[in-house]
C-alpha cells in the first residue's frame, strides 16, 4: 500500500508531498493539468530509466520517493535474496543528479535499477489501456489459473524439484564431456603408465644406482689402489702400521718423564687404534670387490631407462616420475569410473523426473478444476461490462517437456460476438475490450492473493456512463481487499471514491506548477459537478453530484 508521495524538482512540479489511505482513491482533473506527471513520478521509483530533460531545474537534484506498508505482501524472502535491509515499511527512493546520473535506494540502501524494478513489481500496477497487453502474456494467463488454483505449494515444490533437474542434468552433461576428452587419452595415458610402472621407480635410487655403477664400471682400478693402500700399511718392513707400532714402543719408555710424553703417546696409541680399523675396513672392501660385468650391464641399463624416462617427462629427479606415476594412474582410473559416475547421476536424474511429474499432475488437475469457474466469473462480469456475448474457451494442454511452472502449455481463447469463432485473445480482443477483461481479472485475483496497489490510468475512456458505473462498483469492491486509484474524466466512477485528489495546474511567480490537493466533501461535489457540467457549475449539475455522491 502506497502511504505516502513525495516528488521535487520533477517536471512541473516543484515540491508535492501527499499522503494516501486505503480504500478507493480517485485523481482528476483537466486534460494537460498533470496526472502524466504523477504517472511518470510514480514509474521512476519502479526502476523507469530516468531523463534529465524530466527535471525541473537541471541546476538541483530530482527526488522521487514513494513510503508503502509492505507487512501483507510476505516479501522478506524477496528482501534476503537481494541483500536487502527488510522493514514492513519500505521506503523507495529515486534521485536523478545535475550531472544527469540517476541512483536508486530501497531503505536508504544504494540499490541497482533491476532492484528496483523486481520489488515495483510487487508493490504498485500501473494499468492503462497501452498496458493490457500483459493480459496476453502466457506467465501472467498461468499467474490467474494458479492463484485460483492455489496452487502456491505445488509451483514452490515444482521450482525446488526442477532446479535439482536441470542441475544434475548439467552435470551429466559435463561428465559426457569428459568421458569424450578423456577416451582420446586414454591409450596414451595407458602407455606412459606402463611405462612407468615397469620401471618399478624407487624414491633415491638413482643416486644409489649412480654410485654402483661408478663402482662397477672402475673396479680393477679401485681394487688396485686398495691393493696398494693394504701394502703400505701392512708391510712388515716398512709398513706405516709396523712403524707407527715401533714409535709406540719408543714413546713407552718415555711416559715416566712428563705429562707431555704421555700425552704424545696416547696420541700415536690412537692413531694406531685407527689406522688398525682403517686397514680392517680396505681389507673388507677388498675381499668385497669383484669384477661382475652382468650387473653393470643390469645398472647401466636401468640407469639409461631413468635418464631417458626424465627426460621425456622434463623432470630432474624420480620423485617427480613417481607423482607422474600416480597422476596418470588416478587419470586411468578416473576414466574407467566415468561410466559408473555418469549412470549414478542418471539415476538421481531419473527420481527428480519422477517427483516432477508427480507434481507437475498436480498442478495441471488443479488449473483443470478451476478453469470453469474462472470462465463463469469471467463472462459474469463482462455482461456487467457492456459484453453480454463475451465468451472464453481457456485450452489447457500437457506437455513432454518440463516448462518452468510446470508441464502445461495453455491458451486462452475469447469470441466478442455471438456465435463468433473462438481466436487467440491477443488477436480477437479490442483495446477496450481487453481493457476490461483486465479489470475483471484483477476483481477475480483480488479475492484469492494479495495484489499490489493498483492505479488505473483512464481505462474508462470511451465507454458509456452505465458501463462506467459498473466498472466503479467493481474498483469499489476491489479496494476492500486493496488500495485502488483510478485517473478518471468520468463523474460516475469520480463519485464512487473513498477520497478524491485533484490535480491542478497554478502560476507561482509567473512559473506554471502542478499541484494534487485532496478535496473536502464540499470540493468534490464542486469538482463532480464540474465534471458534469463543465466549468460554470448549475444548480442542477450540483444536484446530480450531490445523487452521485449519495
Amino acid at each position: 500500500m502506497l502511504t505516502q508521495l513525495t516528488i521535487k524538482n520533477y517536471a512541473l512540479i516543484d515540491e508535492l508531498q501527499v499522503s494516501f489511505n486505503n480504500g478507493l482513491t480517485i485523481i482528476t482533473g483537466e486534460t494537460g493539468a498533470g496526472k502524466s506527471i504523477l504517472l511518470g513520478g510514480l514509474s521512476l521509483i519502479l526502476g523507469k530509466r530516468a531523463d534529465l530533460a524530466s527535471v525541473k531545474d537541471s541546476s538541483k537534484k530530482c527526488v522521487i520517493e514513494g513510503v508503502f506498508d509492505i507487512a501483507k505482501y510476505k516479501l522478506k524472502p524477496l528482501f534476503q535474496n537481494r541483500d536487502l535491509d527488510y522493514e514492513s515499511v519500505t521506503i523507495l527512493r529515486r534521485e536523478i543528479l545535475p550531472s544527469g546520473k540517476s541512483r536508486a535506494f530501497i531503505n536508504d540502501t544504494p540499490v541497482k535499477l533491476d532492484d528496483l524494478q523486481v520489488l515495483g513489481e510487487h508493490l504498485l500496477d500501473i494499468h492503462s489501456q497501452h498496458q493490457t497487453l500483459q493480459l496476453t502474456n502466457d506467465d501472467f494467463q498461468f499467474q490467474i489459473i494458479d492463484a485460483l488454483a492455489n496452487n502456491d505449494e505445488n509451483l514452490s515444490q515444482y521450482i525446488s524439484e526442477l532446479k535439482g533437474f536441470k542441475s544434475i542434468t548439467s552435470e551429466i552433461k559435463i561428465l559426457q564431456n569428459q568421458k569424450v576428452e578423456a577416451l582420446k587419452e586414454l591409450d596414451y595415458n595407458l602407455f606412459l603408465l606402463k611405462e612407468l610402472e615397469e620401471a618399478k621407480l624407487v624414491d633415491g635410487e638413482l643416486e644409489t644406482l649412480e654410485i654402483e655403477y661408478e663402482t662397477l664400471n672402475n673396479v680393477e682400478e679401485i681394487k688396485d689402489k686398495l691393493g696398494q693402500s693394504h701394502q703400505l700399511l701392512s708391510d712388515e718392513d716398512v709398513g706405516i702400521a709396523s712403524n707407527l707400532r715401533d714409535i709406540k714402543q719408543h714413546l713407552s719408555k718415555l711416559v715416566g718423564f712428563g705429562a707431555q710424553y704421555q700425552s704424545i703417546y696416547d696420541r700415536i696409541d690412537s692413531s694406531l687404534i685407527e689406522l688398525d680399523d682403517v686397514f680392517s675396513e680396505i681389507e673388507n672392501l677388498e675381499d668385497q670387490l669383484e669384477a661382475n660385468p652382468n650387473r653393470l650391464d643390469v645398472v647401466n641399463t636401468k640407469l639409461q631407462t631413468l635418464h631417458n624416462l626424465m627426460q621425456k617427462h622434463s623432470v630432474s629427479c624420480v620423485k617427480e616420475l613417481i607423482h607422474i606415476r600416480e597422476d596418470l594412474s588416478n587419470k586411468v582410473l578416473e576414466t574407467e569410473n566415468l561410466d559408473a559416475h555418469i549412470s549414478e547421476k542418471e539415476n538421481q536424474k531419473e527420481l527428480f523426473k519422477n517427483k516432477l511429474v508427480l507434481v507437475a499432475q498436480t498442478i495441471h488437475s488443479n488449473r483443470n478444476k478451476v478453469i470453469p469457474k474462472l470462465i463463469k466469473q469471467l463472462e459474469s462480469i463482462l455482461v456487467t461490462l457492456g459484453m453480454p456475448n463475451a465468451k472464453f474457451n481457456i485450452d489447457l494442454k500437457t506437455s513432454v517437456t518440463f516448462l518452468s511452472n510446470g508441464s502445461d502449455e495453455l491458451q486462452f481463447l475469447f469470441s466478442a460476438n455471438k456465435g463468433g469463432q473462438f481466436n487467440d485473445l491477443k488477436k480477437s480482443a479490442s483495446g477496450g475490450e481487453l481493457s476490461r477483461i483486465m479489470l475483471a481479472i484483477k476483481h477475480i485475483l483480488s479475492n484469492y492473493t494479495q495484489l499490489p496497489t493498483i492505479m488505473f490510468d483512464e481505462i474508462d475512456t470511451g465507454v458509456s456512463g452505465e458501463i462506467s458505473n459498473k466498472m466503479a462498483i467493481i474498483m469499489q469492491e476491489m479496494s476492500k481487499a486493496m488500495q485502488v486509484f483510478t485517473i478518471t474524466h468520468l463523474p460516475q466512477i469520480a463519485a464512487k471514491g473513498d477520497h478524491h485528489f485533484k490535480v491542478f495546474k497554478e502560476d507561482v511567480n509567473d512559473l506554471t506548477q502542478t499541484q494534487l490537493k485532496k478535496l473536502t466533501p464540499e470540493e468534490r461535489i464542486v469538482e463532480i459537478a464540474q465534471m458534469l457540467g463543465g466549468t460554470n457549475v448549475s444548480s442542477s449539475a450540483m444536484e446530480h453530484a450531490k445523487q452521485l455522491l449519495n
